[in-house]
C-alpha cells in the first residue's frame, strides 16, 4: 500500500463545475441532455455473425434514455423494413419516440457511433437521416453515398466521399443510418415504405434506394457522416470492407 501523502484539503467542487462552459457546450453539442430515445430496427434472414452481434454490444446509447430494440426474421429485407414501422408508428408509446436506427447484420459499426450520428443530426436541423459510412464489398467497391445533389437530373451515382464531415446526397442505404422518426408519420409517403422492385413499368432498384425516391419529392434530405467509420462485413470469407 502506498503511503498517503500528507496535504491539507478544503472543498473540491469537481472539473465539470471549476470549467462549466466547458462542460455544458459538450452537453449542448450533443443534445445529450434532451430526449433522445431509439428505436433499433435489425433484420436478420441468416444468423448474425459473431463479429457483428459484439460490434452491437459496444454500441453506446445516449444515458438515461429508452432504447428499444426489434429483430425482424425471416423476411425479406423491404418486408422487414416496412413491417417494423407499421407496428413503431401504431404502438402508443413507440410512436412518440425521437428515433429509429437501422442496423444490417453485417454491417459493423464503431461503439460511439449512434452517439456522432444524433449530434451530426442536432447540427443539421435540414436532414431526415444520416448514415455511417461504409463500402460495397469487393475490390474498387463504391462508397454508399448515393446520387449528386448538385445534379440537376436526379440520380443514385456513387459519390467520392468528402472526409470527415457530413456529405449530403440524395439516396442512403440502410445498414447504419439514424433516422427521425418523425418524417415517417407523413400520410403523404407512399405504403408500403420500403420496396425492392423489378419491374419494367416501376423500375428496378433496392428497397432504400426506392424509399428515398418518393421521400424526396416532399422534401425530406439525407446524409452520410464519414466520421463514423462503419465495416462491411463479408460473411462467406470473414474479410471486412
Amino acid at each position: 500500500m502506498s503511503k498517503l501523502e500528507a496535504k491539507i484539503v478544503s472543498y473540491d467542487f469537481g472539473r465539470h463545475n471549476t470549467d462549466i462552459d466547458t462542460a455544458t457546450a459538450k452537453l449542448i453539442k450533443g443534445d445529450t441532455w434532451k430526449r433522445q430515445r431509439i428505436i433499433v430496427v435489425i433484420p436478420a434472414d441468416k444468423l448474425m455473425p459473431s463479429r457483428v452481434s459484439l460490434a452491437l454490444w459496444n454500441l453506446i446509447f445516449p444515458p438515461n434514455n429508452g432504447v428499444c430494440k426489434l429483430l425482424c426474421e425471416g423476411m425479406e429485407v423491404g418486408h422487414a423494413y416496412s413491417n417494423a414501422m407499421e407496428q413503431i408508428l401504431a404502438h402508443p408509446e413507440l410512436s412518440k419516440w425521437e428515433w429509429v436506427l437501422t442496423v444490417e447484420h453485417d454491417n459493423i459499426p464503431p461503439p460511439d457511433g449512434v452517439i456522432n450520428l444524433i449530434e451530426a443530426m442536432q447540427e443539421h436541423k435540414e436532414l431526415s437521416a444520416i448514415s455511417g459510412l461504409y463500402w460495397c464489398k469487393g475490390e474498387g467497391g463504391c462508397a454508399h453515398i448515393w446520387g449528386d445533389i448538385n445534379d440537376p437530373i436526379p440520380n443514385f451515382r456513387p459519390q467520392v466521399p468528402k472526409i470527415e464531415q457530413v456529405h449530403e446526397c440524395v439516396g442512403l442505404s440502410m445498414g447504419f443510418t439514424l433516422w427521425r422518426l418523425k418524417m415517417f408519420h407523413d400520410k403523404r409517403l407512399p405504403k408500403p415504405l420500403f420496396q425492392t422492385k423489378v419491374s419494367a413499368t416501376e423500375g428496378v432498384g433496392t428497397q432504400d434506394l426506392m424509399f428515398w425516391r418518393e421521400a424526396r419529392k416532399y422534401g425530406y434530405r439525407c446524409a452520410v457522416d464519414t466520421r463514423v467509420k462503419v465495416g462491411h462485413l463479408d460473411i462467406e470469407t470473414g474479410f471486412c470492407w
